[in-house]
């Protein structure tokens, strides 16, 4: 029983590793930065997103709390088409962009 669980610990911290350096890899998404709310009509309070086409659908990729603080008075009322690098993460059923780099076009 006890060889169990250290096994089952050590599947966990594999898994748990493997995540984190998923998480740490910097990614660029290029799209429309705009306001979740003002724009898309999808939140109830202002959220900075990037709309990403991939393929025939739209992705949208949230800004983490800091990021939108820094970027959203450039996009609120009329987005942009920009680029955003950064590190992506998930937060229950949305994907999280903490953005190191913001460019607009």
């Amino acid at each position: 029983m006890r060889l169990i669980g250290v096994a089952m610990a050590a599947i966990a911290v594999v898994i748990l590793a493997g995540i984190g350096l998923a998480q740490d890899k910097e990614v660029t998404l290029k799209g429309k930065i705009t306001c979740a709310r003002c724009e898309l009509k999808k939140e109830k309070a202002c959220a900075t997103v990037i709309v990403v086409k991939k393929g025939d659908k739209d992705v949208i990729y949230y800004f983490d709390s800091e990021s939108h603080k820094k970027y959203h008075g450039e996009i609120c009322t009329e987005g942009k088409e920009g680029e955003v690098t950064g590190t992506l993460s998930k937060d229950n059923d949305r994907v999280v962009i903490k953005a190191s780099k913001v460019s607009f076009k």
